[in-house]
């Protein structure tokens, strides 16, 4: 029943948040009136009133209204009650410290399950596979748990970042960290460049956008998966 949309950002260089997306988002929401989103992420550590405010402004272009989780009194019943669910992008750790905190993480799985329109971008799309483990943010707080919501069988590493040809960058690039991930790790990890997304039917995953993706699996050479493809995991 699962219906989602798991980007690797909300915003693509030289556009403004969700643009890129917004054509399909306008299908995906459809006859869908008023959208939860979940700000806990606090990208640059705005407040959720501030970052409430622009994913409304965003959504106000396809005639959604957006209420954050945080105006409501139960975030529980406010999950349970969404007619769809938005989890914006920042820190995966206190996104996942807050879903905890606030007892949300396992209702949010049931809804998105049962057939809740989702969209998630970059910490939002983090949060969709097994685990947190292959976020790219510090962790500035410590969760109770890296476990997440598991809705795909496969970890997301959002805002992939291929090696810059000619760069004297010494540190280790998101493959290099990917590897050493999957030698304590089984779970696979679909490497997700901006400007590509992930779309969710059921038990159908198809890679969307503009880019291809880079799989990895423990014990395998990457692969590179071409946009219009089924994610097979």
């Amino acid at each position: 029943m699962k219906k989602m949309i798991i980007a690797s950002t909300s915003t693509v260089h030289g556009s403004k948040y969700l643009a890129y997306l917004m054509p399909t988002l306008k299908f995906h929401f459809n006859k869908v009136k008023e959208l939860l989103f979940i700000p806990y992420a606090r990208p640059s550590g705005i407040s959720y009133d501030e970052y409430t405010v622009i994913a409304k402004e965003a959504f106000s272009t396809i005639n959604i209204d957006v209420k954050g989780i945080h105006e409501l009194k139960n975030p529980i019943e406010a999950i349970k009650n969404a007619e769809a669910i938005f989890t914006g992008g920042g820190n995966t750790f206190e996104l996942v410290n807050q879903l905890y905190k606030n007892n949300v993480l396992n209702v949010l799985k049931e809804v998105i399950d049962a057939g809740i329109p989702y969209l998630g971008t970059s910490a939002g799309s983090n949060i969709c596979g097994v685990s947190m483990m292959n976020t790219n943010d510090m962790p500035i707080v410590y969760p109770p748990s890296f476990v997440t919501l598991g809705c795909i069988s496969f970890n997301i590493n959002a805002h992939y970042l291929d090696p810059i040809e000619g760069s004297k960058h010494m540190g280790e690039t998101r493959e290099t960290r990917i590897k050493e991930f999957h030698v304590f790790n089984e779970t696979p990890v679909l490497g997700l460049r901006e400007g590509s997304w992930l779309e969710v039917s059921n038990d159908k995953i198809m890679l969307r956008g503009k880019y291809s993706a880079r799989l990895f699996q423990q014990n395998q050479k990457p692969i590179e998966l071409e946009s219009g493809v089924e994610v097979g995991l």
